[in-house]
């Protein structure tokens, strides 16, 4: 069966990764990316964006609009969430941080909600919670609990370590990351997309937390 994907942060590192993974797929449809800004696209006919302003008070309508509007009966409509500051959080002031990470990613999320999307994968961090000393793992729990609390049928909530392949992550801490077992180890970025498309096909309904191990284990189930 073919399916749709509503994209927000395809333009950044994961979320290219997932674009990529989702346009290797030959049952996936279309992929429709909701930019802030207008961005060179690949040239691929699935592959389309539309530019809206982020930060307008009726984004949450806009997109449910553009979910709307995508909706072809009997081919479902997937939507997920790649948005996130990472490094870049450490010259970001907390209320400028809540701003896109709760208010953005929010409000893209109860657009797809309001749209009728059921299933829905999130992007966050290793060790998030908000009860989290370090804050951008506090405010990466604050966003979970945002978008948990809308009530998707099905939510996957992706908590990568250090993530390999990603402009932003040094080389030689990818690598460092590498013997660093567990949660906080590293992870190939494409792992995260290919694990992203997977739980989105295949997920169980209800809240699904997966870090590394779990990324892994996603992303080869894919391949197979």
């Amino acid at each position: 069966m073919g399916f749709r994907v509503l994209v927000a942060g395809g333009t950044g590192q994961v979320g290219s990764a997932l674009v990529r993974t989702l346009l290797a797929t030959p049952s996936c449809l279309e992929v429709i990316m909701v930019n802030r800004r207008s961005s060179p696209l690949v040239g691929d006919a699935r592959l389309r964006q539309v530019v809206m302003d982020t930060s307008d008070a009726n984004f949450a309508n806009e997109v449910a609009q553009l979910a709307r509007a995508c909706t072809v009966p009997g081919e479902p409509l997937y939507a997920a969430s790649c948005i996130g500051i990472g490094k870049g959080s450490q010259q970001w002031s907390d209320e400028d941080i809540r701003k896109l990470e709760l208010g953005v990613v929010g409000a893209f999320a109860r657009g797809c909600l309001a749209a009728g999307i059921g299933a829905f994968g999130l992007l966050s961090a290793a060790g998030s919670s908000k009860q989290s000393r370090i804050r951008y793992a506090r405010i990466m729990g604050e966003k979970e609990d945002v978008v948990r609390g809308l009530g998707f049928r099905r939510l996957a909530i992706f908590r990568p370590g250090i993530i390999a392949g990603n402009a932003y992550t040094p080389a030689f801490l990818a690598l460092l990351g590498r013997l660093v077992p567990g949660s906080f180890g590293t992870i190939d970025q494409d792992d995260i997309g290919r694990a992203m498309v997977e739980e989105l096909l295949h997920g169980q309904d209800g809240v699904a937390i997966l870090e590394n191990a779990a990324i892994r284990r996603r992303s080869h189930a894919l391949q197979s």
